[in-house]
């Protein structure tokens, strides 16, 4: 009884060892010869959140769309982005994204004679916009660069959080749309993302 012990315990540790190994494997979506990952594992996307020897994997979960359809494609193509910002500043995404049509069409390198850079054009701390001067120096010194702002996400992102502020600063969209638009044009470009957000809204 001894000797037959002796034979069956390397075997179960073995045994353990290689399907711990292969679940490993299995669990982290990598597929190989005569293993069926499930559809599941197949479909999880994950990023290394380390530079250098440690290797942590996070799941990055996909983003669903809460743009409408009736937007155009320029614009709807940045449907993820607009409705991860948008939720994120608490703001409904077809307001972002009829900002995003008014503003620059979806062009992400839309540039304006006033110096206003990206979807949202926003003045940058550079370029033509550095001209313009308030009483304390530049008026956009603390602004993102030219560089930062021709980045769809950080764009949105820094539009959708600046259009927030504005909310909590004056209570309403309106009010909040007129102070983020162009100076001295009153209610006109408030207005005309509300009437787009109306519109196209879901």
């Amino acid at each position: 009884m001894e000797k037959a012990a002796s034979l069956v315990f390397p075997g179960a540790i073995l045994g353990s060892i290689v399907v711990g190994f292969l679940g490993f494997f299995i669990t982290a979506g990598v597929s190989y010869p005569g293993i069926a990952s499930s559809p599941a594992a197949e479909n999880i996307a994950f990023v290394d959140v380390n530079n250098h020897n440690s290797r942590t994997l996070v799941q990055s979960p996909e983003i669903k769309c809460e743009v409408s359809r009736q937007f155009p494609k320029s614009v709807s193509k940045w449907c993820a982005t607009i409705t991860k910002y948008a939720k994120q500043y608490h703001l409904p995404p077809d307001l972002i994204a009829a900002m995003v049509w008014q503003e620059s069409g979806g062009n992400p390198k839309a540039y304006s004679s006033s110096g206003a850079v990206g979807l949202m054009q926003i003045m940058p701390s550079d370029g033509i916009a550095a001209s313009f001067m308030c009483s304390g120096g530049a008026c956009f010194a603390n602004r993102p660069s030219m560089a930062q702002l021709m980045d769809p996400e950080f764009n949105i992102k820094y539009g959708a959080r600046m259009l927030a502020g504005l909310v909590k600063k004056h209570g309403g969209y309106r009010e909040a749309l007129k102070a983020y638009g162009p100076m001295d044009s009153g209610y006109y470009y408030a207005d005309k993302v509300l009437s787009i957000y109306k519109r196209y809204g879901n």
